[in-house]
């Protein structure tokens, strides 16, 4: 599994999992990187400098390469605005676009962010947009210059899984590039089906934020990720619609 990686902007990474922004700790971050090998760390641009004292910048080791996001966008406007902030002050070409005018069920506008998404890919950005999984947003993204498509599991924060499970089949079945389940993850199982599915990578937050040990479950995680992908890449084995079959020939059983 060492030579299996994949590529974004460029950048060769050999981690698949990648963690989200939120509910952030130093503890969080350490485990992220040390327990499940994130190489990728997303992060609000809003909130890298906060307070005098304090900048999520400095948690995050120089060899993570940063993910920025535009959380908070309301229209493509503003995501570009904020894009462009973001590589200002030195959070480099990536850009995870985010656009949420609801802010009872956060889920993404995918006509805003395809408009963003065309926008920044023609200033350089590796763009990499979050989206409700449907096939027709994600070829006008593909179309647009994304690098990935990032379709939502279940909501923001929820835990809930895969519940957009067959339309994220279909992305991955038809759209050339890398797919990024993003949001709402929220077990190691949930990742692993995901992997098994063809995904590229997983994005995860509040299901290791929020465990009882953050370290543990983020290797949890990590192995998930990995015995998925393994999976995938071994073929999985076939599924009757109906009826059985014997794993051992059931003929001449006991015969004299």
């Amino acid at each position: 599994m060492k030579d299996d990686t994949f590529v974004l902007g460029g950048k060769e990474f050999t981690s698949r999992f990648i963690l989200g922004s939120g509910k952030y700790s130093m503890e969080l971050i350490r485990a992220a990187v040390e327990h499940a090998g994130a190489q990728i760390i997303t992060l609000a641009v809003r909130r890298t400098n906060t307070k005098k004292e304090e900048n999520i910048l400095d948690y995050i080791p120089e060899h993570v390469t940063l993910l920025p996001n535009t959380s908070g966008a309301r229209d493509a406007g503003e995501a570009v605005r904020i894009a462009r902030m973001a590589r200002e002050i030195g959070c480099g070409d990536f850009v995870k676009i985010e656009i949420m005018r609801d802010s009872k069920y956060l889920l993404p506008d995918n006509e805003e962010t395809v408009k963003a998404t065309k926008l920044l890919a023609k200033e350089g950005f590796v763009v990499l947009p979050y989206m409700y999984p449907d096939l027709y947003a994600a070829r006008a993204l593909a179309d647009a210059g994304a690098a990935a498509v990032m379709p939502l599991a279940s909501p923001i924060g929820s835990n809930k899984g895969l519940a957009t499970r067959e339309f994220i089949q279909i992305l991955i079945e038809e759209i050339d590039l890398p797919i990024i389940v993003d949001a709402g993850i929220g077990r190691p199982s949930q990742a692993c089906e995901a992997m098994e599915m063809g995904a590229a990578a997983i994005m995860a937050n509040t299901a290791i934020a929020t465990a009882g040990n953050i370290p543990a479950m983020a290797g949890a995680f990590k192995d998930a990720i990995q015995a998925g992908r393994a999976a995938y890449l071994s073929g999985l084995g076939r599924v009757l619609e109906r009826g059985a079959s014997a794993s051992d020939p059931l003929t001449g059983f006991l015969r004299d």
